[in-house]
This record gives structure tokens, sequence and C-alpha cells, in this order.
């Protein structure tokens, strides 16, 4: 069935208001694996409240977010065939570690890749302060719709591949990640069963619960954030990717990054040499007054 372009086209949704606070920013940073060493500072800055505490600026890709629109018939999309395509964030602001942000949903591109074949729908939601108003984050979520192309519309999506670099990685991290995992995350809102309860997972062809794939993205974020700017939020300046196989968790995920050029870096995620993330892209301040 292909998509309902004018319903989609000309969605409104009422906006969503989320108030959190600071331990919720901990949950956060917990479903991304900090706190495995409890002696790191730099860990720590993002669970602890009386030691400066900061929201990871990933947090983004989850507050505010309003997902019933995909589960509406009217839309066209059969919500059991949706995979979770790509990801991007850009902050504009750091988030502070408890606040009440609004953010209102609306579709920004569509892709037709043919009929029977798939669609690519691409939201976007601007994460703002719910009283001044400050713009922190602007997060898009690109939808992998299967069987729903034909309706017409353009075949190339405007976010090009990110090339990577005919070389060595500049830079390397592994990052266990706890059986656990899943469990902690999807308190942070994601409440799939996919990522906790077996018998669904292995209906849906996996051997078990998979991890949500925006912890995968956090991770990565993770990892970029301490590998090239110091573990300093406030030069996180857009991250972007593109999911290509699940993770399990308790497996050990790699991030690999190449420099290439002035604030700006291309990476990969993978277990052993098969990718999770691909066409990763990390731009970031190079001054943290920025």
């Amino acid at each position: 069935m292909p998509l309902n372009v004018d319903y989609l086209k000309n969605l409104e949704r009422e906006p969503v208001i989320q108030a959190y606070d600071w331990r919720d920013a901990a949950i956060y940073a917990l479903g991304l694996g900090y706190g495995s060493d409890p002696t790191d500072s730099g860990q720590l800055r993002f669970l602890d409240r009386e030691q400066q505490m900061q929201a990871h600026p990933a947090m983004a890709n989850v507050l505010a977010y309003d997902g019933a629109w995909l589960r509406d018939p009217a839309s066209g999309i059969d919500y059991l065939r949706v995979v979770h395509g790509e990801q991007e964030m850009e902050i504009h602001h750091p988030l502070p570690p408890e606040g009440r942000v609004t953010a209102r949903i609306r579709v920004e591109e569509l892709v037709d890749k043919g009929a029977g074949r798939a669609a690519l729908v691409t939201a976007c939601r601007e994460i703002r302060d719910a009283e001044d108003g400050t713009h922190y984050a602007t997060v898009r979520n690109t939808a992998f719709c299967r069987g729903a192309g034909g309706f017409g519309g353009k075949s190339v999506q405007s976010r090009q591949p990110q090339e990577i670099p005919d070389r060595a990685p500049d830079g390397s991290a592994d990052i266990p990640t706890l059986p656990q995992l899943a469990l902690i995350y999807r308190l942070s809102g994601d409440l799939n069963p996919l990522h906790s309860n077996p018998e669904i997972a292995r209906k849906a062809g996996f051997d078990r619960p998979i991890l949500h794939g925006l912890s995968t993205f956090g991770i990565a974020c993770r990892a970029l954030m301490a590998g090239i700017v110091g573990n300093e939020p406030r030069q996180v300046r857009k991250l972007a990717g593109r999911f290509s196989a699940p993770i399990y968790p308790g497996e050990t995920l790699t991030i690999d990054w190449w420099r290439k050029g002035p604030g700006q870096a291309a990476f990969i995620a993978r277990v052993g040499e098969r990718r999770v993330l691909s066409d990763g892209c990390f731009a970031y301040h190079q001054n943290p007054a920025q």
C-alpha cells in the first residue's frame, strides 16, 4: 500500500511538552553505558548532580517525541513493516540537566523507492525550552517503510552517503555493552517489546531482544565525544548515521573515526566485522566556548 502523501505532507500534530529532571538525564546516560568506571569523572558528569552534572547531548533524541502518527492507518504506513533507517541530531544549545521542553513533529521528506518497494519518511522536530523558547536541538529520524513505495515521489534522499577515507581510522574505541542495557535504555521512553520480550524478538527473526538503535547512536556519540573533543558536550554540533544491522546487548561495540577537516569526522560503528552504523558524520566546535 503506497503512502498517503497528502496526509503526511500536511501532518498537523499538537506540540508535545515534556518535563525531565536530573534523574531522567542520569537514566539516559546509564542507557549508553556510562558508569562502567565509577571513578571516571568524565562519566560521572552525566550521572551525579553533585558533580556539576550535564545532560548528554544525545538525550535530545528521546525528548518530546511523538511517534503516534506512524501508527495512524490514514498515513498508508504499515507500522509492523517499519524499520528505523537513519538518525540525525543538530545541537544548537546545550541541554540543561533538568527542564521542560516542547516540540512539534513534521514530515520533512518523502522518498519513493518504487512500487512494491520501500518508502523513506523523514520526520523533523525542533526541541525548544517550553518557557523561554531556547532552541536546544533539531532531530530528524528516517523511517524505512517496507512496501510503501509507488506513490510517485522523488527517488533520491537529500542526505548523501558519507564517504569513508581509504585509510586506517584516526581513532577507535571499544565499548562493551551490558546484557541488560536494553532494559535500562527503555526507561528513557522506548517501550517497544522487541527490546525486552524474547518471544516477540524471536517472532521478528532475532535470537533474542536487540538493543535500541538510538542507544547504539548515543554510544557512538559517547565514543566520539571522548575521543575527539575531550568529553566536552558543548563542542558537539551534529551527529548522523544510518542503521545497518542490529546489535545484541552484551556485545562489544567498536567505533572507528576519520578526521575530515576542521570540525568534521566520519565514523562507523561495528561489532567485529558486522557494521551496525554506517555513513556516520560527526561535526563539532573546535573551541569549547562556541
